[in-house]
């Protein structure tokens, strides 16, 4: 992979994996409170979830960001890897927030107040797809 490559990628994946491993590393002390209504929240979308005790049920996706944003800031982690994982998430996340009631309007996707900050974490979808797009398309160079 060519010095130009990287420095283009550099970026995406330097921002994105430090916020997520920061909100990783946050959940990783949650409070009683705190881990309650993180499992509250998904629990109220993906009922199975409504039955894990929330200090454990926070301690899953802590983990999950925790891998994923380190994976993000280390080149040594293929792009594509990194940005199947960074996709995936974001997915998920969207999934969310399409799916709770109360976070999008009546047409089903625009945002309401509610589900504002949830909604914004599109942009982890996009870099995610513009990373495995990237590495796929990206020629090696000749040697």
């Amino acid at each position: 992979m060519s010095f130009g490559t990287k420095i283009r990628r550099a970026p995406l994946r330097l921002v994105t994996g430090a916020f997520i491993l920061n909100s990783g590393l946050g959940k990783r002390s949650a409070d009683g409170e705190t881990a309650a209504r993180l499992q509250g929240f998904a629990g109220g979308t993906y009922p199975f979830l409504a039955s894990v005790e929330p200090q454990k049920f926070a301690a899953g996706p802590s983990a999950g960001e925790i891998a994923l944003g380190t994976a993000l800031l280390l080149p040594i982690v293929p792009t594509v890897l990194a940005g199947a994982g960074l996709t995936a998430f974001a997915g998920g996340l969207l999934g969310l927030y399409l799916k709770t009631p109360g976070m999008t309007q009546d047409d089903g996707v625009r945002p309401t107040e509610q589900g504002l900050p949830i909604s914004k974490d599109v942009w982890m979808l996009g870099i995610g797809i513009g990373l495995v797009l990237d590495a796929l398309t990206t020629r090696k160079p000749k040697e």
